[in-house]
């Protein structure tokens, strides 16, 4: 069996497991636990594939590890907030409590399972463009590793950081400062773990243009691909429920508003000086 189809019917099996239990449990968030698992499964399927194909598969086994690396860092950090023992994203609550019933159903099937499971495909096709194109493992690839391995550090650092605050926070009765992080990566972004997960997915992206460029793809086809649909609309999703996270932010934090006015939203970027009220 191609391995694109293997892919598209795993995804659809999880899909539609995630939605039945969304409908069974009342928690939408099933999409949110099989985030950091179903895109490691893919891009094995094609590892798998060109390993067995006898192919040189340098490359497929680097994407493959680093994305592993991905999945167990981001299921380990969504593990200890509670993701794996029933707690609902306070996200989708908020929006269940805004919407009528039957409207939020539809969200959910059309966005919070579709959408989403879609795109955890749309992310790992660089592995298939890398599949089509066996060209072997070149200097450009290794420092693309590099630099995913350094985001994903960066990742780390910002979710340990914020997983410190909210102990703290815990730990002082629920108020601490402000009641909400804008020290170490924060003072940066408001959001630097949101920063570093979109960008590794782009630097996975390099390693399918790589490969299709190295078989000889020229501009079009190759540093430009159609596999480039999944890091652009991973982006947009990050905008998007970004600005809706920051709504709920700042009505709960009157100080909020001026960490917005001096902080990027997610790049890193030195923070303004001097903000006017």
């Amino acid at each position: 069996m191609d391995p694109l189809t293997l892919v598209i019917i795993v995804a659809a099996a999880a899909s539609a497991a995630c939605w039945v239990l969304s409908l069974i449990t009342r928690d939408t968030s099933w999409v949110d636990r099989a985030w950091s698992i179903v895109p490691v499964i893919y891009v094995w399927i094609f590892t798998a594939d060109a390993l067995a194909s006898g192919i040189d598969a340098t490359r497929l086994v680097v994407m493959a590890l680093l994305v592993t690396a991905w999945g167990v860092r981001l299921t380990f950090n969504f593990a200890r907030k509670g993701g794996y023992t029933g707690t609902e994203d306070y996200r989708w609550a908020i929006l269940r409590s805004r919407l009528p019933a039957w409207l939020f159903q539809v969200f959910n099937l059309l966005f919070i399972v579709a959408f989403q499971m879609t795109l955890l495909v749309l992310i790992t096709l660089p592995a298939d463009v890398a599949l089509r194109n066996p060209a072997p493992f070149t200097g450009w690839d290794a420092v693309f590793t590099a630099l995913f391995v350094a985001l994903l550090v960066g990742e780390t650092i910002a979710d340990q950081q914020q997983w410190n605050f909210h102990q703290r926070k815990k730990a002082a009765g629920g108020a601490l400062g402000d009641g909400f992080l804008s020290e170490g990566l924060f003072r940066y972004s408001r959001h630097p773990n949101f920063f570093f997960e979109q960008a590794q997915w782009w630097m996975f992206y390099t390693f399918g243009t790589t490969a299709a460029v190295a078989s000889g793809a020229g501009f079009l086809g190759g540093v430009v691909n159609a596999s480039i649909v999944g890091p652009v609309l991973l982006t947009a999703l990050f905008i998007g429920s970004t600005i809706f996270t920051e709504s709920i932010s700042a009505s709960r934090y009157p100080a909020y508003a001026a960490y917005r006015r001096r902080t990027s939203m997610i790049v890193l970027w030195p923070p303004r000086r001097r903000v006017n009220a």
